[in-house]
């Protein structure tokens, strides 16, 4: 999936904030600093509770300098930073359209590209963390730096609609906090039909709506989607599920911890929105063997 090239993305809420070398690692205490310790960790397959100590627990998100360079599709499609400022641009108008569909009052998220390590409403966090997005400032962080992990480390093809469905699952836990979903949640339950995994799910399912719908009509931004760019999508949903990083971190399964899904779950709710959109993505209505 590209851009098409006479786009205007100069729109995009995208900022960039600068390298905070040194900076420990911590959130509050509470229920926010809960919840973003849960979502922080969803592409590394970890426990973080470890680093919550420190910091602030809410507030508005660090000050960032605006993406200047980034101004039509041509510019996203040369570069991985206009590119997460192009999907942006898609993504709040997909949502403006989409979010009455399931009864959410919609606004936009902020979205902060950083390295190495940044401060935020939810405490510190550094790349070591993977992508996240923060409930207490309502901001969606990402050091692009993990693209190269997915596939260095976790064996994903890549390709823009493989980075861009990053941002799309970010955005979608934003879509789940306006919602309520986050805050109703039991954060602590693990397994493979737990609330955790069902956030998990909705987002790949959001992300995969988002990615249906977002090269149609005639003031689309991007191109239309090909089959090798949904399959390198899938690919990245399936090299980050559960089961695919315990069998590559400790050699074995363990489903009774499983908080973000495994690679079959993740792909097929990808699927179920890229082909339903955002109305079929309720996990939380669907049984165990269902999901």
């Amino acid at each position: 999936m590209t851009f098409r090239d006479d786009a205007d993305i100069s729109s995009s809420t995208v900022r960039r904030s600068g390298s905070r070398r040194g900076l420990a690692i911590g959130g509050g205490g509470g229920i926010v600093a809960v919840i973003a310790v849960f979502l922080i960790a969803q592409f590394t397959g970890v426990d973080l509770s470890p680093l919550l100590g420190g910091g602030t627990t809410g507030g508005p998100a660090p000050e960032a300098s605006e993406l200047s360079e980034c101004d039509t599709g041509a510019d996203a499609n040369a570069s991985v930073d206009c590119r997460i400022a192009g999907a942006a641009v898609s993504l709040d108008d997909f949502w403006l359209a989409a979010a009455p569909q399931i009864g959410v009052d919609y606004r936009t998220p902020g979205a902060r590209l950083f390295e190495q390590s940044i401060d935020t409403g939810c405490g510190g966090a550094t790349s070591a963390v993977g992508p996240f997005y923060c409930p207490a400032d309502e901001t969606i962080y990402l050091d692009t730096g993990f693209y190269d992990e997915l596939r260095t480390q976790f064996g994903a093809e890549g390709g823009p609609l493989a980075e861009m469905y990053v941002v799309a699952h970010e955005w979608g836990h934003h879509i789940q906090n306006l919602a309520g979903v986050l805050s109703s949640a039991n954060l602590g339950d693990t397994g493979p039909a737990s609330d955790a995994v069902r956030i998990e799910l909705q987002a790949d399912c959001f992300g995969g709506a988002w990615a249906g719908a977002a090269s149609e009509g005639a003031d689309a931004l991007l191109e239309p989607i090909t089959r090798e760019q949904v399959a390198q999508a899938l690919d990245a949903a399936s090299v980050i599920g559960d089961d695919r990083i315990q069998e590559q971190t400790t050699g074995q399964v363990s489903p009774e911890s499983w908080t973000h899904g495994s690679s079959e779950q993740r792909q097929r709710w990808f699927a179920i929105g890229f082909e339903q959109g955002v109305t079929a993505c309720d996990t939380f209505s669907v049984s165990g063997a269902e999901l």
